[in-house]
């Protein structure tokens, strides 16, 4: 990553007031983002929205049966993400697409760093840790997995809030707790999972957004994926004003990564627009934007192999890894 790290402030808890979010006037803005400005993406400019897409993918598997094989079909996808024979009839090889990184379990991360480590440049390895998706294990266990992920090569961790201190309003208690994850995160930027389909309200995902990048998050992140809630326009809108806010406090710029739910090529162009119209255009680089998917990159290699050759794939032509 190209931007200034995150250093980390003192916990301030003026910076958490907030004018009060009216739940309706929000989902209002969604729908009107959704509405007016996504049919705007449209014929080439679609194309080139979607290659930009894939570079902010965190190509991930998450599951209780991932092997070394499965981790290595995973890295070799983020590493050549779009059939080459898309590429040749668009046009495009010399643009040289990859995924943003790869995103794995602690456990898997020195599996995918056996392939990852001889690309050019080097694909970074996003871990999850922290007891994900729950995080309810002691914070020593936590860190400790941190510390396991960063030695075997993970480059970005993707922690979980502890979400009982941010139910109960113990903002200085995440603060303090998030701090203490930061440490063993070293080098690698860390990514704070909100999990914010179980917050409370909006006002709480701006106050636990704010709180996570006050403890020195690099990126903000909606979900696990494993809520019933994970991201959506608005959970997103909420946690572009936090990061705005804070930029405008600090000048530190940090990430937005919503991810769970987000399957086919229109989620994915929804929150490009979403990012572009509420931070700018600086923050759709897969320095400040990521993506956590699996099944998206194939949606939108189907939707390319449309515009390259006017009709869909036969099944099995694209398969995810």
């Amino acid at each position: 990553m190209g931007i200034i790290r995150n250093p980390g402030f003192p916990f301030d808890e003026k910076w958490l007031e907030i004018p009060p979010i009216v739940e309706v006037e929000l989902k209002r803005k969604a729908k009107i983002l959704e509405l007016s400005r996504c049919p705007l993406v449209s014929g080439d400019n679609r194309i080139a929205w979607l290659l930009k897409a894939i570079t902010c993918i965190d190509l991930t598997t998450l599951a209780g049966d991932d092997t070394e094989e499965n981790v290595r079909r995973l890295c070799i996808k983020a590493l050549n993400p779009i059939n080459t024979s898309i590429l040749k009839t668009l046009g495009i090889e010399s643009l040289e697409i990859r995924c943003g990184a790869v995103c794995v379990y602690p456990g898997r991360v020195a599996d995918a760093a056996k392939i990852l480590s001889k690309s050019n440049p080097i694909l970074p390895i996003a871990s999850v840790a922290t007891g994900f998706p729950t995080g309810q294990t002691s914070l020593v266990i936590r860190c400790q997995e941190i510390q396991y992920a960063v030695e075997r090569g993970a480059k970005e961790i993707d922690i979980v809030i502890n979400r009982r201190h941010a139910i109960g309003g113990a903002w200085n208690e995440l603060y303090q707790e998030l701090c203490e994850m930061r440490k063993y995160c070293g080098e690698a930027h860390m990514k704070a999972i909100l999990a914010v389909g179980e917050l409370p309200n909006f006002t709480f995902i701006y106050k636990a957004s704010m709180v996570a990048m006050m403890a020195g998050a690099d990126f903000i992140k909606t979900s696990t994926g494993k809520e019933v809630q994970n991201a959506t326009i608005p959970f997103g809108l909420v946690m572009c004003r936090a990061i705005q806010n804070f930029f405008d406090k600090t000048g530190i710029y940090i990430g937005l990564k919503p991810a769970g739910g987000i399957r086919v090529a229109q989620d994915a162009i929804k929150w490009l627009v979403l990012i572009k119209e509420e931070l700018g255009m600086k923050w759709l680089e897969e320095d400040l934007f990521r993506i956590g998917a699996s099944g998206l990159l194939t949606d939108i290699e189907k939707e390319l192999y449309f515009h390259a050759f006017h009709r869909y794939p036969p099944p099995n032509l694209l398969p995810l890894f």
